[in-house]
């Protein structure tokens, strides 16, 4: 129960914090709406080339949009020795780690639902009828971007190159993620949509694997 309390406490605070300033979430969400706009006049949208690439541009937007809400996810308790303090205040230090990626989750689909609109006007791609399981695809993404970033995030802030540090270790790890949400996302956007159940459950296995090497070795990371 100390684990759920403190992530809940130390969640209630990265919320109050960012949509207070929103300063993540304005940046994010211009970046991703400048991708989807300029590659927007390089396609028809009344063509099959919009439904065939239209995923892979969205779910690319995402990611490097992700890389850049998440470079400051442990920076900003670097100031006057933040995490120090965090780390003596919590029974868990995994609460932590916890707290920062159900943040970071949160922010995403934030983001990815604010943006979906936009592309589906923009790309003439219907989003309403698939809107359900699509979520589920937006969440289960989002949720394995969280979990690997906020463990790189952890390990850039204490290193000297950590602007460089962090895009470089995460767009080779989330590839396997990336792949699979692209191959998900386009058969929801075919004329016939269908669901890949066999990309569902890689990004499935993705999370729980990933969110279990977090749970094992996440004090470590939190280490100076």
């Amino acid at each position: 129960m100390s684990l759920l309390s403190n992530t809940g406490a130390l969640l209630g605070k990265e919320l109050r914090t960012e949509f207070r300033s929103r300063e993540l979430l304005m940046t994010t969400v211009i970046f991703i709406l400048m991708v989807i706009v300029l590659f927007s006049f390089t396609f028809d949208p009344t063509s099959a080339e919009s439904r065939r690439f239209g995923a892979g541009l969205l779910w690319l937007a995402f990611l490097f949009a992700a890389s850049l809400m998440l470079q400051p996810c442990f920076l900003r308790e670097q100031t006057n020795d933040t995490l120090s303090a965090l780390r003596l205040s919590v029974s868990d230090p995994f609460s932590i780690l916890l707290a920062k990626l159900a943040a970071n989750t949160v922010f995403l689909l934030v983001t990815e639902l604010l943006m979906l609109p936009v592309f589906a006007i923009l790309y003439n791609v219907p989003v309403v009828r698939v809107f359900g399981q699509l979520l589920l695809v937006l969440f289960l993404g989002s949720l394995g971007v969280s979990i690997a970033g906020t463990a790189l995030s952890a390990i850039s802030a204490q290193a000297r190159m950590r602007e460089l540090l962090l895009p470089v270790l995460l767009l080779p790890l989330l590839t396997p993620v990336l792949v699979a949400s692209t191959q998900v996302t386009a058969g929801l956007l075919d004329v016939e949509p269908f669901l890949q159940w066999k990309g569902v459950g890689f990004l499935a296995v993705f999370d729980v694997v990933f969110l279990t090497a977090l749970w094992l070795f996440g004090e470590y990371l939190l280490e100076e």
